[in-house]
């Protein structure tokens, strides 16, 4: 079952969800608008290693706003800091930016019960683009759980900003197939 605007609105105030700030006017019929934050990632290697940290440069939004390039990953974030210990949250592009030409999100929107800080955004534009920090970019929706419920404590755990990949932390810990690391 997914939530509805009212319901998100009272899981809001009674704190079954977090959503900070919490904007009335971006409560839809059944999610939550969420706004481009002010800082982008980019990562500056040529070719990126999934056994290792790969550097990034950020990238400040200026009142002009910034334009984003087609062939190139941005990472950005959320200015709301989201999460629920109850609800399973999903993340998807607005339609009306994906109409521009911008994916948003297309290969991780779903976030994990106990998850609670800003998320990072995969910005992907098919032609050139110019964002603002703050515009709507995004829509959330909650999702009821059922079964027994373990909460998230992972390394992304009270993000603030854009975060590149830890993938590289799992493969020193649990190995590149997904074995624990000996």
């Amino acid at each position: 079952m997914i939530l509805t605007g009212p319901e998100i609105t009272q899981a809001a105030a009674d704190g079954r969800i977090r959503i900070s700030p919490f904007e009335p006017a971006q409560v839809n019929p059944n999610s939550y608008n969420v706004r481009l934050g002010g800082t982008l990632l980019t990562y500056t290697a040529g070719a990126l290693d999934a056994h290792r940290p790969n550097p990034t440069e950020a990238i400040g939004i200026g009142p002009d706003g910034f334009k984003l390039q087609p062939g190139q990953l941005y990472l950005g974030h959320t200015i709301e800091e989201i999460g629920s210990d109850t609800f399973v949250p999903l993340l998807f592009g607005r339609s009306s930016v994906g109409r521009l030409g911008l994916f948003v999100e297309i290969t991780a929107p779903i976030g994990d019960l106990g998850f609670h800080g800003q998320w990072t955004l995969m910005l992907s534009p098919i032609r050139p683009l110019r964002v603002y920090s703050g515009m709507r970019i995004g829509q959330i929706m909650f999702f009821v759980s059922v079964g027994p419920v373990t909460l998230y404590s992972g390394k992304y755990q009270s993000s603030a900003g854009p975060q590149p990949s830890a993938y590289w932390r799992d493969i020193a810990t649990h190995g590149p197939f997904g074995a624990v690391a000996s």
